[in-house]
């Protein structure tokens, strides 16, 4: 039987999507927020949660959907790991093979690899991040979110705001809702546009007004600060100038806006705090930030369940 990953959403057909999806709802109206009930459907599994990368929300929720699932967890950072003595990351990973783990999640700074992992080790592989590649299970919980919001995925017009050249989410998004139906535009300065983007089918705007108009939703990306010094935005005021979400452009839509970011927020650079912290319905928008960390760990849940059972 052929080893299942989830190495990122270009690769994972519409029908898999749709099968996390809905696991991950039948997860959260059958236990809600007693997601420790659920049935314990990976009890006889160990998982290495591999983080080369600092990480919060993503790594938090990976354990916690591990725990409520009943998996063994062996947790792993390079900082504190035999890779600061010298070993290879491909000796690091035989290591984990050979303690005859069941799989591996793995968020890495360099591209593309979790395909590395996968092809290395007769494991499953389930991608929490990698480079500038793909983050797919932040895409998912996008998804099951505005599923949430509205009920459906296709038809919606789905905006992915900021720096999309460094956003491994912007990318996993991209693949995820076209292939659920979604129309999905961008805007940005066009030195955070990455090449290749006429084969994407996306919208591009450079005008925030212009972009938001008869959106459903926008998916707000963090600004990586560290940009400024490389010479992709003139400044971090410029940027927010022209690009941060503020009330004053969601009062000019004739609908209400759900207003997604995967955080951390970068407050009053990215968006306002008024936005960021309205999670009540209003006329105008309504964030859905804390919804989507709480989702998190379901869709996590539902994912592993994809893999592994």
């Amino acid at each position: 039987m052929a080893v299942k990953h989830l190495i990122g959403l270009n690769f994972t057909s519409e029908n898999d999507i749709q099968t996390i999806l809905n696991t991950a709802f039948d997860l959260k109206n059958h236990y809600g927020a007693a997601l420790n009930t659920a049935p314990k459907s990976l009890s006889d599994k160990n998982l290495v949660l591999a983080f080369f990368e600092n990480s919060t929300r993503t790594r938090m929720s990976f354990e916690l959907a591990l725990k409520h699932l009943g998996a063994g967890t062996l947790g792993f950072t390079s900082d504190s790991s035999s890779i600061k003595k010298g070993e290879t990351f491909t000796d690091t990973l035989k290591t984990f093979e050979s303690m005859a783990v069941d799989g591996v999640i793995i968020r890495h700074p360099h591209s593309g690899a979790a395909q590395t992992i996968s092809s290395l080790i007769n494991k499953p592989v389930i991608n929490a991040g990698d480079g500038l590649h793909e983050h797919p299970t932040q895409a998912l919980l996008d998804m099951f979110t505005l599923r949430e919001c509205f009920g459906k995925l296709n038809g919606l017009r789905i905006l992915i705001l900021g720096d999309i050249l460094h956003s491994r989410v912007a990318r996993s998004n991209i693949f995820g809702l076209q292939k659920m139906g979604a129309h999905v535009s961008l805007c940005a300065p066009i030195t955070l546009l990455p090449a290749g983007l006429n084969r994407m089918n996306v919208s591009l705007y450079s005008n925030l007004d212009r972009a938001l108009e008869d959106v459903d939703a926008v998916i707000v990306l963090r600004l990586q600060l560290e940009r400024e010094a490389g010479g992709f935005i003139p400044s971090i005021d410029d940027y927010s100038r022209h690009y941060k979400l503020s009330e004053h452009h969601l009062d000019k839509l004739s609908k209400k806006v759900f207003i997604l970011h995967p955080g951390p927020l970068n407050r009053e650079i990215e968006l306002t705090n008024t936005i960021a912290d309205n999670p009540f319905s209003d006329s105008r928008f309504q964030s859905m930030i804390l919804n989507q960390v709480t989702n998190g760990i379901i869709v996590r849940m539902a994912s592993l369940q994809y893999i592994f059972c």
